[in-house]
């Protein structure tokens, strides 16, 4: 066997080899094709357009001048440097808490005997699914300075105390208790493959149960509460929902909403937001790579190999206690914004004279829902959104599978590169992706800029590596003697996929599919350069509504929204029950 053959799909013919020593490279060609396309094309254009004069609505395609004007203004412009500060202050914040929330939450469920630890682990995800400016709208809701329902409750009880979410401490707890659920993850895993006997080994000495969560259990843990961390650092410091719902009404910006101010300027300053979003980027791809570093490390090993199951500390009649955290925390991120989401939604003025008003049923009616529907953009969002999320997840399904199978699978020569491109997204927030969406596409002929298939691909591309690593797994779970034994039978390559690892993997496949369409439903960030007036989808709908200062159209969408996210996730995941059970069947 020839070097090239040996590194290309594996076969065991000499006829089987000749198409597969074409196949190998035109496959791994196509795949190059694609990630350059969808990835390295619209950073490039990015590039150019940080590094030139030019614009590309007015000189169209192709027209740069070479200037490093931009680049040096923003590097020392004293907006940007707040911008960046306050970007810092906020996701800094908001990571310390989140690490707080997340890391009680994984040491509550993982290792106490408090009841219903299923419920609270499940209860804890649920912030991941809520659209980031649902968040911020809810909360704009409830801690209003003037007009929020928090204060307005307090005024009546008589305590001398008001929360003003729009301020930095607001966008802070908003943060924090929104994205603990990425350090629960982390934790949670390490912590339940943590040798217990470290910790018995502690309490043997005369250290106390709490002591030893400290000095042992926590540090041994360090890794994990690094990189849940940083993960959540890098999530916030790309979000724009929250910032722009709590932020500019008191004036903060941070990176991504003042890369949006740029964009919406007359004449809109691109070459400036282009030049901003490569600093947005550039940190973000730091902080990625320190947390693959933290991951990589190798000096914090907890797991024994011998077999073990993770301790249950008996916590007594606290217990319950830790059983009421968890209830406080779902009643903070869940219940109570959507109790005002629905409040205001439903009351035809958002206004209180006392808290006995809350209660006046002549207040409410269903106009705000009766308007927001009237207004045919609605029903056009909602189609183009599902459109979206279908395309989204058909083709990056697909293009994951591909990459996942190229990657995991086999040895061509070119899946190294493959695994760099299809990688680099992770440090690309999706407001950086829409900007380069914007300057690859806004002056190209073709007419591809403003429909609904620019918004896939950059939702395909901004979210293929969460897709491929969830598919990784699946491909990682399934034995390579299977493959040979359809490749003895004489089955090709395609024959080999579509009848062995397909229907094996087809949980993963759904479930990054699944996957694909709810991160395309709730996409605000890559949408707000990209979209047009017929290709409008819900989340750019809901921040014109808040915007456009109508509280109660905002939070009536709000709920539509959610509802429609709600009815799809029980949707696809009744999908993904009826594909791990078929496949079960299968097997």
């Amino acid at each position: 066997m020839t070097a090239t053959s040996a590194a290309a799909l594996p076969a065991t013919t000499d006829a089987a080899r000749a198409p597969r020593r074409w196949g190998a490279p035109l496959w791994v060609g196509a795949l190059l094709i694609i990630l350059a396309f969808l990835v390295v094309y619209p950073l490039l254009m990015l590039f150019l357009g940080a590094v030139s004069d030019s614009n590309p609505v007015i000189d169209g395609f192709g027209k740069f001048n070479p200037s490093l004007e931009h680049f040096v203004t923003v590097l020392a412009n004293e907006n940007v440097h707040l911008a960046f500060l306050n970007a810092l202050l906020a996701c800094g914040g908001g990571a310390a808490l989140a690490v707080v929330i997340g890391l009680a939450f994984s040491w509550i469920v993982v290792r106490t005997n408090t009841p219903f630890r299923g419920f609270i682990a499940g209860a804890s995800m649920i912030p991941l699914f809520v659209p980031p400016l649902v968040a911020g709208v809810a909360w704009s809701i409830l801690g209003s300075p003037k007009t929020g329902l928090l204060n307005t409750s307090l005024k009546w009880m008589g305590i001398d105390f008001r929360f003003d979410f729009y301020s930095m401490s607001g966008l802070i707890l908003v943060f924090g208790f929104y994205y603990a659920p990425y350090v629960y993850m982390f934790t949670a895993s390490a912590l339940r493959n943590m040798d217990p006997s470290l910790e018995e080994a502690s309490e043997v000495s005369g250290a106390s149960a709490f002591t030893t969560l400290f000095t042992v259990t926590f540090p041994l843990i360090a890794p994990a509460i690094l990189a849940g961390s940083l993960l959540s650092f890098v999530v916030m410091l790309g979000i724009y929902g929250i910032p722009a719902a709590l932020g500019t009404p008191a004036n903060i910006n941070v990176l991504t909403t003042y890369i949006f101010k740029l964009t919406a300027w007359s004449p809109p300053l691109y070459n400036t937001a282009a030049a901003v979003a490569i600093l947005l980027m550039l940190v973000t791809a730091i902080l990625v790579w320190a947390q693959q570093r933290v991951l990589s490390g190798k000096s914090f090993a907890t797991v024994a190999g011998k077999a073990f199951r993770p301790r249950s500390l008996n916590l007594g009649p606290w217990r319950w206690f830790t059983f009421g955290l968890a209830l406080v925390y779902l009643f903070i991120v869940v219940i109570l914004p959507t109790v005002a989401l629905i409040i205001a939604s439903t009351r035809k003025f958002l206004f209180f004279k006392d808290f006995a008003a809350v209660f006046d049923m002549n207040a409410y009616g269903w106009s705000h829902y009766a308007s927001v529907f009237d207004n045919p953009l609605t029903m056009l969002s909602i189609w183009n959104t599902l459109k979206v999320g279908v395309i989204t997840a058909v083709v990056g399904g697909t293009l994951a599978f591909a990459i996942g199978y190229t990657i995991n699978r086999t040895h061509v020569p070119g899946r190294r590169l493959i695994d760099l491109l299809s990688t680099i997204p992770v440090a690309i927030p999706g407001l950086v992706v829409g900007v380069a969406y914007l300057w690859a596409w806004i002056g190209l002929p073709g007419g591809l800029y403003g429909t609904l298939t620019i918004l896939a691909l950059a939702f395909v591309a901004r979210f293929i590596p969460d897709t491929v690593k969830a598919l990784s797994t699946s491909f990682m779970q399934i034995h390579k003697e299977l493959e040979e034994a359809s490749w003895i039978c004489g089955r090709g390559l395609l024959g080999t996929i579509r009848s062995i690892m397909l229907p094996l993997a087809k949980p993963g496949v759904v479930a990054s599919m699944t996957l694909l369409f709810v991160l395309a439903v709730r996409e605000l960030g890559s949408s707000l350069f990209l979209y047009t007036s017929n290709t409008t989808v819900m989340a750019v709908l809901l921040l014109d509504y808040y915007e456009g200062g109508n509280v109660g159209k905002t939070a009536a969408f709000s709920l539509v929204q959610t509802v429609i996210l709600g009815v799809l996730l029980g949707i696809t995941n009744w999908l993904s029950r009826g594909a791990a059970q078929g496949s079960a069947r299968a097997g």
